[in-house]
């Protein structure tokens, strides 16, 4: 992986305001990924691919990440930027709606890594528990979206984002299948760890 490119795409996804992955998130999810060694990533969410050349880097010899983006103008950026980073034989991109995308998907993920629309999160665990292999991790980004997760926030505009949010978490927190985990790392993550 060229890291020099890897941070030219960070810089720029920042000036851009493109949500990519905080730094101290990433951090968490690479000490859980050194450790795993997996072979293959279900990402959804590409963005400009950021994140996914991040985790090429835990991946097994001939491990790989399937992402999804739904955006063409990203899926463009991200293609380029995989090219520049010089990971395009780890990194598959489908582009698509991942509600529409992720029942098709009948491969075995060791990581599902959950970055997308907010208000699809329960439907998006429920397609990742149908995927994961057993002993794997689903992570979730930006579970406590702002703070308003965890405060009594009601305002109309982000209501069913964040009523969906506190579903998935009450859905991992209770699953007797999963150990979760909710980390106050940059906008909260949610790792839950098969049984």
């Amino acid at each position: 992986m060229n890291k020099q490119e890897l941070e030219k795409i960070k810089q720029k996804a920042l000036e851009d305001h493109i949500p990519i992955i905080m730094d101290d998130t990433l951090e968490v999810m690479e000490e859980y990924l050194r450790e795993e060694k997996p072979e293959r990533i279900l990402e959804i969410g590409t963005a400009v691919g950021y994140s996914a050349i991040c985790f090429t880097e835990f991946l097994t010899e001939n491990g790989v990440i399937d992402t999804i983006e739904r955006e063409t103008k990203r899926v463009k950026e991200a293609r380029e930027n995989i090219k520049k980073a010089e990971v395009e034989e780890k990194i598959n991109i489908y582009e698509g709606d991942a509600v529409e995308i992720l029942p098709t998907i009948h491969e075995k993920y060791d990581v599902v890594f959950i970055d997308a629309a907010k208000g699809k999160y329960p439907f998006f665990l429920k397609e990742a528990l149908r995927m994961v292999k057993p002993n794997g991790i689903i992570f979730a980004d930006n579970i406590l979206y702002k703070g308003y997760v965890m405060s009594d926030y009601n305002k109309h505009k982000q209501r069913t984002a964040v009523r969906n949010l506190r579903e998935y978490i009450k859905e991992v927190s209770e699953n007797p299948n999963l150990e979760t985990e909710i980390l106050e790392v940059g906008d909260g993550l949610a790792v839950s760890k098969i049984k």
